[in-house]
């Protein structure tokens, strides 16, 4: 029988699962994954980062946009920790994800050598398969499990590897089970609950449909359901990109990341039809009287966020077949119509703010020049902060364009790693990442891996000297400004001195002139753009009613956000339906 090392067994293994980029960073305890890498170079694709950091990120940015799971290695002790923000952010997005622990020798475990740590339970509450490799013969075997876990519970699998036991020769003769695996059946939904569903929704005035992740691949179903229903769309973050942004029924999400249609819409709902989401902010921005219908294939989630008149444990899609197969085309309504032109008039504001020549810039311009350069299947890989707000706002997903950020976990430093995850995956795809000034400055050394990998990533980032999400909710909470201010650095010309081609933009004329230059590069790209300081329109707060709110607190609100044109939704509902 052929001998194999346990370390090379364990990436064909890996690499038998459809497994094409591995992300991380060598260290001493993992020298025999670094020689299987070598020695599997033509198969599979190992990408160096600078930070572990960046490798678990690319590697859940490469997740979130494929589905499949990623894979990333620490070495032990720095490396495994350094791991960390990146598995939370899987588990908390529900994304499958691998990540490979180096230890040291089992003949030094348990002696306190140099850096040794006991990593397991570092690791148990951020994974759904948490084990340290004994023997090397069981190392495949181990991997295999792993992969099988992730995929079936949706999270982290970490697989924690003595450096000693992936040098020694196995038999090569493990049979992965990658070939066995199907994707688990979808919980069909009751005809009794549909029609009980059918009947809240046609009775309803005010409907919605509100749509997260678990609704990914169901878009003919919900624009369907939408036009059956008269029933605007909401999404929430994770869930943006399922249905276009132009469709006019599509009214973006809620919370501090909502549009001013979101937030209007969710507030004088009636019915909400909740499909394979939990997003966490629903309690606050439904109306809290609403009918409440929550579809998920988790029966965990049912209530925990609102509470629910039918809760239905099934596949969101399905759902939606089962209600068009029995419902009827119901009326337009003023309802429909109010949400539709509210739609309109926020696309309109937004618009008449894209050639706004004020400087520092707006941001509206910033997206319209990414809106206008990016393909039909471009990747956004979007950061968090104000740029989250402003790019749920603002980014036109249609087509086959894809978006993606830290949803949940929140972690700033995501867009530029979770772009070489988009990148390395497809290399013939037009790939962005765009962060506030604060997030890129966490992770801008890794503009060097997209340099040596000559990854033709677009990097926009949005420097407004200020970490500005948390600026406003220390104005809210009226604190004054403490530990929020960022000093200035010019990242395009660092970026040039990286080896990428830079660009730094202080006004509009400069702004065409660096995405026209962009257009040309051949490899990374970075578009520093200074903008103003002003907080995003806070759409979760709205003063634009004088007929119900203080009339001086009004024209106050209006003239800070320019906020002239935007009509009250209460205005147009009422001309609607009278």
């Amino acid at each position: 029988m052929t001998k194999i090392n346990a370390s090379d067994a364990a990436l064909k293994v890996i690499e038998s699962w459809g497994v094409k980029n591995i992300y991380g960073l060598p260290g001493g305890s993992f020298d025999s994954t670094m020689n299987a890498l070598h020695n599997r170079k033509d198969t599979i694709n190992y990408i160096q980062v600078r930070h572990e950091e960046v490798g678990a990120l690319a590697a859940v940015g490469e997740a979130k946009i494929t589905g499949k799971i990623g894979v990333t290695f620490g070495s032990a002790g720095p490396g495994a920790v350094h791991l960390l923000n990146g598995l939370y952010d899987a588990q908390y997005d529900h994304v499958p994800l691998l990540a490979l622990v180096g230890q040291v020798p089992t003949a030094t475990m348990n002696t306190s050598y140099f850096q040794e740590m006991n990593e397991n339970p570092m690791f148990a509450d951020v994974s759904v398969y948490n084990r340290t490799v004994m023997t090397a013969a069981q190392l495949p075997g181990v991997v295999d499990e792993a992969i099988r876990q992730a995929y079936a519970k949706r999270g982290v699998a970490v697989i924690t590897i003595p450096k000693d036991l992936g040098w020694e020769p196995i038999e090569d003769d493990y049979v992965s089970t990658a070939s066995l695996y199907q994707k688990p059946l979808l919980p069909t939904p009751d005809p009794a609950q549909v029609a009980e569903a059918w009947d809240i929704l046609a009775s309803a005035k005010h409907p919605l449909l509100y749509i997260g992740t678990g609704a990914r691949g169901a878009r003919a179903e919900i624009l369907a359901l939408s036009k059956l229903l008269h029933a605007p769309i909401m999404s929430s973050a994770l869930g943006k990109g399922i249905v276009p942004d132009s469709d006019p029924a599509y009214m973006g999400s809620a919370g501090r990341v909502a549009s001013k249609p979101g937030v209007e819409v969710a507030q004088g709902a009636d019915a909400v039809l909740m499909l394979g989401t939990d997003m966490p902010f629903q309690a606050y921005f439904i109306a809290p009287d609403a009918k409440y219908i929550q579809v998920d294939i988790d029966g965990t989630k049912f209530g925990r966020r609102h509470h629910v008149d039918l809760a239905m444990l099934a596949d969101a899609k399905q759902v939606m077949q089962a209600l068009l197969s029995v419902g009827h085309q119901l009326p337009e309504t003023g309802w429909y119509r109010a949400a539709l032109r509210n739609k309109q008039n926020w696309a309109d504001w937004i618009a008449s703010k894209e050639t706004d020549p004020t400087t520092p810039l707006r941001v509206e311009p910033v997206f319209k020049a990414i809106n206008d350069a990016a393909t039909a299947d471009a990747i956004f890989q979007v950061d968090v902060g104000n740029v989250t707000i402003n790019g749920m706002r603002f980014l036109r997903i249609d087509d086959q364009q894809r978006f993606t950020t830290s949803g949940w976990y929140a972690t700033m430093g995501y867009a530029l790693p979770a772009a070489i995850g988009a990148q390395a995956e497809f290399p013939k795809r037009q790939v962005w990442s765009i962060s506030g000034d604060g997030g890129y400055a966490m992770v801008m050394q890794d503009i060097l891996t997209q340099v040596k990998y000559r990854m033709p990533i677009i990097n926009v980032i949005l420097t407004n000297e200020s970490l500005g999400f948390i600026e406003a909710e220390q104005d809210d909470t009226k604190q004054p400004h403490s530990g929020v201010d960022l000093i200035d650095a010019d990242y395009g010309t660092a970026a040039q001195a990286l080896g990428a081609t830079g660009f730094e933009v202080h006004n509009l004329d400069e702004l065409h002139a660096a995405f026209s230059g962009a257009a040309e590069a051949t490899g990374p790209v970075v578009i520093d753009v200074k903008i103003s300081d002003l907080r995003p329109l806070p759409v979760e707060q709205l003063v634009l009613d004088p007929e119900v709110q203080d009339p001086e607190a009004v024209r106050a609100f209006v003239a800070k956000y320019a906020a002239e044109d935007l009509i009250p939704f209460r205005k147009l509902l009422a001309e609607e339906e009278n």
